[in-house]
């Protein structure tokens, strides 16, 4: 879909600085707002008196996630807006939003942070194959062990931005790459592409599984009991997409058991995963708490599409990152 729109913004920026917590989102806002007034459009003040601005505004960016029902509430008093500018790839919270209002043109940050969670996901994939989380629990100097990516069988669930950068970084080593994704095509560099309903073919064969795809009614718990059981013993797992797209349930008793070889999590499903969670015991599994996209390396990445794609807006061209409300992502 065209954004054919070629008047001025008045962009409102939500929430308001003065509502911001101290830190890296306090002025996260200060280059796309000049960009919206290079593209000759005009900020719409706010602030915690009036967070809602003045009711003039056609264009809400948001600088950080905030309840839908915040959303719901600009939306109600700015009648006037046409696109919003989400500040995250993972909107499952926001699609039944989305779907209700088609009116507007959501655009979200989808793509925009792969490079920093790729490399995560690289990160613990290197872990485990070392064998880092027993290490780091060790307090004698035990048998040695590890694995190199050289040789190994790879397997990405998604077909995204950070999937691809996955597979990118992957390819520094000679290594077999399937992906398996929701539509039909090619991904460019893999090995083999498979869609979602053959995933169950190709998990016998890995020796990694790279969970990144998005949170949809469809991906969720599509790793459960049958897939852990597919997975053969030695392989490892990675997740960075979210929590809820593998049962947890399912993969506590696989580790225990055996039945793979290590898991690195940057999510959980429940998030954050508490206190005494059987997982924070398990010494073959490697927990960050959803780390792969600090607001530090996020910001600078999420302001640079918001400004291109207000000056798209200003010029009637199509907008980055525009959310498939059918889809869910």
């Amino acid at each position: 879909m065209t954004d054919a729109t070629t008047r001025p913004d008045r962009v409102l920026f939500y929430p308001p600085a003065d509502a911001r917590a101290e830190g890296p989102h306090r002025e996260a806002h200060a280059e796309p707002a000049q960009a919206a007034a290079d593209a000759g459009g005009h900020v719409v003040p706010n602030d915690t008196q009036a967070p809602h601005g003045d009711g003039s505004a056609t264009a809400l960016v948001m600088i950080f996630p905030v309840p839908v029902e915040e959303v719901l509430a600009v939306l109600k008093a700015n009648p006037g807006i046409s696109w919003v500018q989400l500040p995250f790839a993972g909107i499952e919270r926001y699609v039944p939003t989305i779907r209700d209002r088609r009116d507007i043109t959501w655009t979200s940050a989808k793509g925009v942070y792969a490079p920093p969670v790729a490399e995560h996901a690289l990160a613990l994939t290197l872990a485990l194959l070392r064998h880092l989380p027993e290490r780091v629990r060790a307090t004698s100097w035990g048998v040695g062990a590890g694995t190199t990516l050289n040789g190994l069988n790879c397997v990405i669930l998604g077909g995204g931005g950070i999937a691809r950068e996955y597979l990118r970084l992957l390819k520094t080593w000679d290594t077999t790459v399937t992906m398996v994704r929701r539509s039909a095509g090619e991904v460019p560099g893999a090995d083999r592409t498979v869609t979602q309903d053959r995933m169950d073919e190709v998990l016998p064969g890995a020796d990694v599984v790279m969970v990144a795809a998005a949170a949809t009614e469809e991906t969720r718990g599509m790793i459960g009991a049958r897939q852990l059981e597919l997975i053969p013993e030695h392989a490892i797992l990675v997740n960075i997409a979210r929590g809820t797209l593998v049962d947890t349930e399912a993969l506590v008793e696989a580790l225990a058991a055996g039945r793979i070889r290590a898991a690195g999590l940057d999510v959980t499903d429940p998030e954050p995963l508490p206190d005494g969670h059987p997982l924070w015991s398990e010494p073959r599994c490697l927990i960050t708490p959803h780390t792969a996209d600090t607001p530090e390396m996020c910001i600078p990445l999420i302001n640079a599409r918001t400004v291109r794609n207000l000056f798209a807006r200003a010029a009637g061209e199509t907008l980055e990152g525009q959310v498939d409300a059918d889809a869910g992502y």
